[in-house]
């Protein structure tokens, strides 16, 4: 009796190990990859089939909060400019004090007797022990509106510099999906291939360990896609090959536009210059007076009615000048004007700049097309949706292998076009 229970649990641990040796066998490593690689009819529940066009979309909505930004710095540099533009306006100031005497003030009035030839002194109340005062203000500038004019000028430099950088993350937010969309695309066709050549050999380890790697690939690239578009890190991915790249862009046509369309280095050197120039002028302005009208309204309770009435209005002109500050306001206009001079050749120096860009633009979008089209011609399948993987064919690896390659040549080839398109555009 003893013997028998030890038998039946000696056979069921020798059928467990050789199933479990049967399934090693079939080279079934715990990596997913079957409901990705294949493209069926229906989707998985748990996959997401999503095109370039729809992932760019997504990933536009979920950085909302970087846009966001680009509107804000824009707002806030337009309310500077807003702010400063209103000095063109006159000041309304206010001031309100009360003031008491810790001792009483005398009241001794002389006057001079020419008759006499005496002093006679009489007894007058002129100051007041306890004092009080309301005094409102309003002072337009005259002399000073031309300072202003050259501070709106380089407020609204800022702000055209604002707004020149704020499309930028949304068009930086694109590229990385498009890079990370071919990436992940070329990562799968990889993985497929690997997986061809572990079934061709079973017992390689190096087939094993090349297919691993793969899928760890396949998994990063899938995370940072998720993340991109604002799913869960976990989300399966079917993604649909875009259809391919079709410009006829021509070196004449792309400096054209570019000339016509100042990038945004150009851009910011233009409103430097503008900035620049303008400081140049604020300085200059330095040897001029300050000249400014007031008038207002006083209400008083220090001096007496004899001296002063309590209640009076007033209008006036002030004016100011500094005679000797040291040779400050001669070295600050020398400096200004050495900052435009740059700022003028920084100009010239970003067209320049800009136009080298172009062209190195263009010559590699010229390698990258024929890169492209040459391993177009080696996969032509390739590009229609719903189509079943090269993996399902007899030659699995190696047509995968060229898939994965073709992508690559693909954004390349997009990144390329991207980049020239940039420069063209200003962005």
């Amino acid at each position: 009796m003893f013997e028998r229970r030890c038998a039946v649990p000696l056979a069921m641990s020798i059928l467990l190990a050789t199933v479990a040796a049967a399934q090693e066998g079939r080279v079934s490593p715990r990596v997913f990859l079957p409901a990705i690689l294949q493209i069926q009819d229906d989707a998985l529940p748990n996959e997401r089939v999503i095109t370039l066009n729809d992932a760019q979309q997504r990933a536009q909505v979920a950085a909302g909060p970087l846009m966001r930004l680009g509107e804000l710095q824009v707002e806030a540099a337009r309310q500077h400019r807003l702010g400063v533009k209103s000095l063109y306006f006159p000041s309304i100031s206010a001031q309100a004090d009360y003031l008491h005497l810790t001792e009483r003030p005398g009241e001794i009035f002389t006057v001079q007797r020419p008759f006499a030839g005496s002093v006679l002194s009489l007894p007058v109340q002129a100051v007041f022990q306890d004092q009080n005062a309301v005094n409102v203000v309003v002072t337009q500038p005259i002399t000073q509106l031309f300072g202003v004019r050259q501070l709106v000028r380089i407020a609204r430099a800022d702000e055209n510099i604002a707004r020149a950088k704020a499309g930028l993350p949304v068009t930086e937010v694109a590229q990385q999906v498009e890079k990370t969309f071919f990436e992940l695309l070329a990562a799968q066709r990889e993985l497929s291939a690997s997986t061809a050549e572990a079934r061709k050999v079973r017992s390689s380890p190096v087939a094993h360990t090349s297919r691993t790697i793969a899928a760890g690939t396949v998994a990063t690239l899938m995370a940072s896609l998720n993340e991109l578009l604002g799913y869960p890190l976990d989300t399966r991915l079917e993604l649909v090959p875009p259809a391919p790249l079709v410009e006829h862009l021509t070196l004449k046509n792309a400096l054209s536009i570019a000339q016509a369309t100042p990038s945004l280095e150009v851009i910011e050197a233009e409103q430097t210059a503008v900035k620049a120039h303008s400081a140049a002028r604020l300085s200059k302005l330095e040897y001029g007076p300050g000249i400014a009208i007031m008038g207002g309204y006083l209400h008083q309770h220090a001096l007496s009615n004899t001296v002063l009435p309590e209640d009076f209005a007033y209008v006036g002109v002030v004016g100011t000048y500094t005679l000797f500050d040291s040779f400050k306001r001669e070295h600050s206009v020398k400096e200004t004007s050495a900052q435009a001079k740059a700022a003028d050749l920084g100009v010239q120096l970003a067209k320049e700049k800009a136009a080298a860009a172009v062209k190195t633009a263009y010559f590699e979008l010229e390698r990258s097309r024929d890169a492209y089209n040459l391993a177009r011609q080696m996969v032509p399948s390739v590009g229609q949706p719903r189509v079943i993987l090269a993996s399902a064919t007899l030659d699995a690896d190696s047509s995968a292998r060229a898939e994965a390659d073709l992508f690559r040549a693909e954004l390349a080839y997009r990144q390329a076009y991207a980049k020239v398109t940039s420069l063209m555009t200003g962005r």
